[in-house]
Formats: C-alpha cells, structure tokens, sequence
C-alpha cells in the first residue's frame, strides 16, 4: 500500500528525511535509502533546506524512486516564480514524484548565498491553490493541461511558543487545508504534553497529521534550540539527560525512538529529521520498533 493509500485508509505511516548532497557524489543518499528500504513509507526530500544550496529536491526525489522508495519533495515559492513552479511540478510527477509537501522557506539572510534574489511570486495558500488547479487540468492561467497529474499534496505547521500562537496557526493551518493541503506536518516535537494540546486543535481541521521526531546531536544543538526556539520547548531536563550520559549520541538516538514511539498513538503518521545524520535513521526506527 502507497503513501496517499496508507494516509486515506487512515493507517499510521513513516516517513524519513533525507537531504539531497551539495554536490554530485550521490553515494551517500543511496546508500542511506537503501538502509532504510522497507521500513520507511516515503522519504521526504527538502528542497535547498536552510538556505543552503544543494543538488534540487526534484533530482533527489528522482534518485531515490530509482532505488524503489516513494518520495515526497518540498515545495515553497523563495525561489521560483509560479510559471518555473508548475514546470517542476509537472516534471517531479512524470518522474514518479506525485507527493508534495508546501513548505516555508528559510530567508537567504540564514543561508550560504545571501546575495540571491528571492521570488515570492506564491505564498503557501497561493501554491496549495496552484497545485490543486494542476490536479484539476487547468495551469493558472487557465489553460487546460495535456493529461492530468493527480498529486498528494500537503502542508507545514509552523512552531508556536504560545496558546495564542497556536490560535493564530491553526487559523493559519485550516486556510492551507481550504487550499487544498491533504494532510498536515507539524515542527519537531520534543515536549509530548504539550504536543497533545496542538493535536487536539488539529483535529477538527480533519485531515491526517504527521507529526516530526527531531534527531538532536549533542548537548550544544539542545541548549542553542531551547534558546533561540523558545517553541520547541526543549526542557532542561532533556538537556541535563544527555548531558549525563556515558554514550550522549546513542542516548540522543533513544530519546527520538522514545518520541517516536508515544507518537505513534497519538497522530496517523511521523517524520523522522535527522539533518545530516541520516545514518542513524534505522538506529531511531529500531529504538521506537518501527
């Protein structure tokens, strides 16, 4: 059963993220893909993630469908004005690539090239809209289109610090499913109480939500988290926990299978993020038994 089939049948899915190489020696993410065959449902790739520039999410997309995994590539409008956007769209589906996550993008001000010129010809609704048309056979110029592509598409949530954040995401949230988003995913998780309050808000939006398990590194990348994304809500005694422990990467890895396993009774799916160390993704699956 496929990603759109698992989603619709309201089965739990798995997803892993896998970043594209800066550069051409692909070896790496072959590699990786092929460790993870079998137990992942889909593999979503971002797209120049953090601003930085890499080989394009629709390559990556079409590496790994070469290696017999499903993929899901990121979409957002920094780069791309609405006609380049379409083009890509149409390419990513003849390729095999018919699931789209519409994503934020970082400001180039975060990247390695801050002198490239943003786009934002769409926003997110704008880009939900245009693939919905797509799905519909007509461009946004209303022409219709020679066969029609019938993408998954759906959207990013983005990280709140408060209840009246959350309000405004959500109302933020429901206008991408209006525009046609299928399904939600939701920032990394790391306070599970929490988690629960936005999942309840999620609900009546009615449609499935995967939530993201967030692999942290060491100590530094918690404490610099906890700081500067007061939303993450990273506590102290997660920081203290691998502060303490005799193999900090390895008790890393067993608190994301920790999340990753109560999760799995909470939303439809999850999406394990690893930035960089997508090595470690079947030590996290095994960790949460996935």
């Amino acid at each position: 059963m496929n990603f759109k089939k698992k989603l619709s049948a309201a089965e739990f899915v798995v997803l892993a993220e896998m970043n594209t190489p800066k550069g051409v020696d692909i070896s790496e993410l072959v590699t990786n893909a092929r460790r993870v065959k079998d137990r992942v449902d889909a593999v979503v790739v971002p797209d120049m993630d953090n601003g930085v520039m890499r080989m394009s999410a629709l390559a990556g997309g079409a590496l790994l469908r070469r290696e017999g995994l499903e993929t899901i590539v990121h979409v957002y409008g920094r780069d791309k004005n609405r006609m380049a956007l379409q083009g890509d769209l149409l390419a990513a589906y003849v390729l095999g690539i018919p699931h789209l996550l519409v994503v934020p993008a970082e400001p180039m001000s975060n990247g390695d090239h801050r002198e490239a010129v943003t786009v934002d010809d769409l926003d997110e609704s704008g880009i939900l809209q245009m693939i919905r048309s797509l799905r519909e056979g007509v461009d946004l110029s209303g022409f219709d289109l020679k066969g029609t592509p019938d993408f998954t598409s759906g959207c990013a949530m983005a990280q709140v610090a408060d209840e009246s954040g959350l309000d405004q995401e959500i109302e933020t949230v429901k206008r991408k499913v209006e525009a046609g988003a299928q399904y939600i995913v939701t920032p990394p998780v790391f306070d599970l109480a929490a988690y629960g309050r936005i999942a309840e808000a999620l609900k009546p939006l009615g449609v499935p939500v995967i939530a993201t398990v967030f692999l942290l590194k060491n100590v530094g990348m918690a404490r610099y988290m906890s700081i500067h994304d007061p939303g993450s809500r990273i506590s102290e005694d997660m920081i203290r926990r691998i502060r303490k422990a005799p193999d900090r990467e390895a008790e890393c890895i067993r608190m994301a299978g920790e999340t990753a396993a109560e999760l799995k009774k909470m939303v439809q799916g999850i999406k394990i993020a690893t930035l960089g160390w997508e090595h470690r993704l079947p030590d996290i699956l095994a960790s949460a038994g996935l």
